[in-house]
């Protein structure tokens, strides 16, 4: 939500009750002049309350007028730093420039029920705290409220604001774009096509009242080493957002409802957060769902069941990736909105692969053919990726150009990782290149 241009009142509102909190600590009166331009900004901060995006806003975690006047006093130190030193000087003994709860009731002028009231907005229960809009660090009345990342992002669109990796999840950090991906035209065409349902989302659901659905889902298939999870990377450094992959190894457990407890804190802390969620080999967590022969098959059942329901309503892009499709879930399967089978590579995008892997700055040898290896070889993108950087290395030990030899053995290395039996003729004309 782009709201950041339109709170100007907002922050000149806070910054004349702080002028009239002074007079009245002084014991003086507050001049006419004050309290009819504090009238005329509480008018224009409750026209831009009922902007459509604002509105969005606040329904969406149920807020009420004082949550929202807690959370902008909250916010303002961020959005305009003099009201944090404005804040710091009024607030003796909080060497914070956040307010405090006792700091927000004084502001607002809150009588001792008022205060009450404030008192109950800021319980963990209450919206803004269990919506991870603001963070307290303990229940005492002078220490300060601050905004959390998610309350930066939605309400003054923060650039450079540091996301946390939400529980379960390691962040992948690589770049990529759209010219890195040697992929068909439909693949292409399809990951664009998916980021519409992220770009486009507000103008749909909200503007034009589309059904709101969560998401958006995503499933990648195909073989391993096709880019499947390079698109994932390209499609968040194109929208900005960072791409945490999900560890399962670090969310499943054998203690019955500890999984779905894990899961629950991941989808938690991520939900309606500007970041993609990646689950690598999805078919190990989201496969059919077995036959029920003793309690454990049951309690799994209940956590594939938990879980496709849990994924379903996140609120933010998700995408799966399978080397497995057919081991896929069906039930799970139709909650897509998006399905891309990636293939083999063919002998054209190989020779491109090729050219995209071997180091730009390398020296090459004259018989370093990059059509041959693209025709001979049919190596996916991933086995293409280690042996152009393995052939580089060989060369770079002897202190030669990267050759054919160099190469074939960098293949023959790749294809027996494989665990199976290879020959020579495996790599083709290649083959007689082999040291």
């Amino acid at each position: 939500m782009h709201t950041a241009l339109d709170m100007s009142a907002e922050w000149e509102r806070i910054e004349l009750l702080c002028a009239c909190l002074s007079q009245s600590r002084r014991g003086e009166d507050i001049p006419d002049e004050l309290e009819r331009l504090l009238v005329s900004l509480q008018e224009r901060v409750n026209s831009l309350r009922q902007q459509p995006s604002w509105l969005h806003f606040t329904n969406k975690y149920r807020l009420t007028p004082l949550d929202q006047d807690i959370l902008i006093t909250v916010l303002a130190p961020v959005a305009e730093p003099r009201l944090g030193w404005v804040f710091q000087q009024m607030q003796s003994g909080v060497p914070s420039p956040y307010p405090s709860p006792a700091f927000i009731q004084e502001l607002f002028f809150l009588d001792q029920d008022d205060g009450k009231v404030l008192r109950a907005r800021l319980n963990n229960q209450a919206p803004l705290l269990r919506a991870s809009l603001i963070q307290s660090p303990s229940k005492e009345p002078y220490e300060p409220l601050q905004p959390t990342p998610r309350a930066n992002a939605e309400l003054l669109d923060a650039t450079g604001t540091i996301v946390e990796p939400p529980p379960g999840t390691v962040e992948i950090r690589e770049a990529g774009n759209w010219d890195d991906l040697v992929l068909p035209a439909y693949c292409i065409q399809a990951l664009k096509e998916y980021l519409l349902w992220v770009t486009q989302r507000e103008r749909v659901i909200h503007e034009w009242g589309g059904k709101p659905i969560g998401g958006p889902l995503a499933l990648f298939a195909g073989p391993s080493g096709t880019g499947k999870t390079f698109s994932a990377i390209v499609l968040a450094n194109e929208l900005g957002w960072p791409l945490f992959r999900v560890d399962l190894g670090m969310l499943v457990s054998k203690y019955v409802g500890e999984t779905e407890k894990n899961f629950n804190n991941l989808f938690d802390a991520a939900h309606d957060q500007k970041m993609v969620l990646l689950f690598d080999e999805a078919e190990s967590l989201f496969g059919k769902r077995g036959d029920v022969r003793e309690a454990r098959d049951r309690f799994t059942n209940m956590e594939v069941s938990h879980l496709l329901s849990r994924i379903e309503r996140h609120q933010g892009p998700c995408i799966l990736t399978t080397n497995l499709r057919n081991h896929m879930d069906a039930a799970f399967a139709r909650r897509f909105q998006t399905v891309i089978e990636f293939p083999r590579p063919d002998a054209a995008a190989r020779s491109q692969l090729w050219s995209k892997h071997i180091p730009p700055n390398a020296p090459c040898n004259e018989d370093l053919d990059i059509d041959l290896l693209g025709n001979e070889i049919k190596l996916t993108g991933g086995q293409i990726r280690n042996s152009a950087l393995h052939a580089a290395f060989l060369a770079a030990g002897e202190s030669k150009p990267i050759s054919l030899r160099h190469m074939a053995r960098a293949v023959w290395v790749e294809l027996g990782k494989a665990g199976k039996e290879i020959i020579p003729s495996s790599l083709g004309m290649l083959a007689e290149h082999l040291g």
